[in-house]
């Protein structure tokens, strides 16, 4: 099998922007909760990000106009996140013929409706691979181009050494994030691995204000201002 630094050199080769791996042992209680037995039976993790581009994410406003919203669901959406899934499919592909388990999670794919959230977390795993820190909009805040970035995930059993370990956040006392949000879904709490999503994030507020987007017009149906507003995307 590929070392450490081959399969990250490799997602890196096929567009990636940022990869890293993850010791998942310490959250298992988290994954398990979110994805069940099977996804917490992995007990390593490859994450991928591909960077957003600034001139589509400078143009997010609360009135938005229709040019800019089908440029950001396209080219920061739907386009960056095939490009992950073909990144974590080959991975995955690397591990698997290396005599290792691989669990390729989409990137962006709701699979619990009542929940609101995917299989799997690929902030946690980010964050747990030393890639950035989770903020108070609950997005994985990178010190580069803050959470103007978007992620996907490899599980895998194969014996992989951490590249990183989970950074400090460096929000402190900046609510921007919050103060935009139009529904006001963000309690302002910083992230703390024990406690709920909850605690921090209210989905269904997020959720129920994209419903009435994508009524009046699903190809335009883009809000994205707690990512537009981060100081750390922003400078």
């Amino acid at each position: 099998m590929e070392s450490e630094k081959e399969l990250l050199d490799s997602a890196m080769a096929w567009g990636a922007d940022y990869s890293g791996i993850a010791d998942l042992s310490p959250a298992r209680n988290a994954v398990l909760e979110q994805g069940g037995a099977e996804i917490a039976g992995y007990p390593r993790s490859i994450s991928v990000g591909i960077a957003l581009f600034h001139p589509i994410v400078n143009q997010l406003s609360r009135n938005i106009e229709r040019a800019a919203a089908v440029s950001y669901k396209s080219h920061c959406y739907d386009i960056i996140n095939a490009r992950l899934d073909q990144i974590v499919s080959r991975l995955a592909s690397l591990l698997q013929r290396g005599g290792h388990r691989a669990f390729p999670v989409p990137a962006s794919k709701r699979v619990d409706d009542d929940k609101i959230c995917a299989g799997f977390s690929h902030k946690l795993s980010a964050h747990m691979a030393g890639l950035g820190w989770i903020g108070k909009n609950c997005l994985l805040i990178t010190p580069d181009m803050g959470p103007r970035v978007r992620w996907a995930t490899v599980l895998t059993d194969a014996p992989l050494t951490a590249s990183g370990k989970s950074m400090d956040e460096r929000c402190g006392d900046c609510r921007e994030c919050v103060d935009i949000c139009p529904v006001k879904a963000f309690t302002g709490e910083s992230f703390r691995q024990e406690e709920p999503r909850s605690a921090r994030f209210d989905a269904s507020k997020c959720d129920r204000y994209f419903s009435k987007m994508k009524k009046k017009d699903a190809e335009t149906a883009v809000c994205g201002l707690c990512l537009f507003t981060c100081p750390y995307g922003r400078r």
